[in-house]
């Protein structure tokens, strides 16, 4: 099984996916066209992620499985500390690497239930993100991701705490990291700043979410922890009530920031897709040019 270090960074720039757990049969035939359609892009790697609070855990699990034996594509698992004892979680990563899968994303995860509610470890599992990437570590050739934020997590005292701990989850074995969104490039550049301070060497790829409507904006807030900064309100305020026109600036937007972080040397962007692929498929292949030679089919 490939590996995600071996992919990035390569003699061009390349992009990455990410998916959510199907909720029920629509959703799951929604990504699956998702993923058929982004497919033959040849992405650097795909993910599903874990869902908020571990939620839809056994629909990833499964998800990451079809990925590796039904397509093509370079499969990263996702794994969270959330509600797990050391047990459960040697009993998924050994399931993960029945299967050949040896790239793993290693999250504490959040509390269940609410994102910002006290974090309380499983009475025989582990507290910290750093000890999770040990673990993964441990029990056979992985290539090991961690999460990193721009404005610093929620729970960090500041940037310099944050960076801190971003470092330690590195050095504990992390092969490479992926912010978490944000909205302008400066931001993430900071961040990379931050980790290079520290005398710390990797592979950081910056998160990115396709601005096609509102809810979009009003997600990104919510996951990056940050209000929108006025200049974007102003430019996508004009907008709000027209569709079409939002979608059309917000892709403006995204391709913007796109392009400031390749031309700042960023070696791949990995893209948030709610399960679907018009929008990442438009970006990486009619607006950056990732993939040469190939031109956007129109997707449901």
């Amino acid at each position: 099984m490939t590996k995600v270090v071996d992919r990035i960074p390569g003699d061009r720039p390349v992009f990455s996916v990410e998916f959510m757990p199907p909720r029920d049969d629509a959703d799951e035939l929604r990504l699956w066209n998702s993923i058929r359609s982004l497919e033959g892009l040849d992405p650097a790697f795909v993910s599903v992620t874990y869902g908020a609070g571990g939620s839809g855990r056994d629909r990833t699990i499964r998800t990451t499985g079809r990925v590796v034996t039904e397509t093509t594509l370079v499969s990263m698992a996702h794994l969270t500390a959330v509600d797990h004892s050391v047990a459960e979680l040697r009993n998924v990563i050994g399931w993960y690497a029945s299967l050949g899968i040896r790239n793993v994303l290693a999250l504490r995860g959040d509390p269940p239930g609410d994102p910002n509610g006290e974090w309380v470890r499983h009475p025989e599992g582990l507290n910290y993100a750093e000890e999770l990437v040990r673990l993964v570590r441990s029990l056979g050739d992985f290539c090991v991701g961690v999460s990193a934020f721009p404005y610093g997590h929620p729970r960090s005292a500041d940037l310099d705490t944050d960076t801190r701990y971003l470092v330690s989850k590195l050095r504990a074995g992390a092969d490479f990291a992926i912010a978490q969104l944000f909205f302008e490039a400066e931001d993430f550049l900071r961040l990379r700043d931050r980790v290079a301070a520290a005398g710390c060497e990797t592979v950081l790829l910056p998160g990115v979410m396709p601005l096609t409507t509102p809810r979009i904006l009003s997600k990104t807030v919510e996951l990056s922890g940050e209000e929108v900064p006025a200049a974007l309100v102003a430019r996508m305020d004009r907008f709000t009530g027209d569709p079409k026109a939002f979608r059309e600036e917000g892709m403006n937007v995204t391709t913007e920031l796109c392009e400031r972080l390749l031309a700042e040397g960023v070696p791949s962007l990995h893209f948030y897709t709610f399960n679907r692929a018009k929008a990442t498929k438009e970006i990486v292949v009619d607006r950056l040019g990732l993939v040469p030679g190939r031109k956007a089919q129109p997707v449901a």
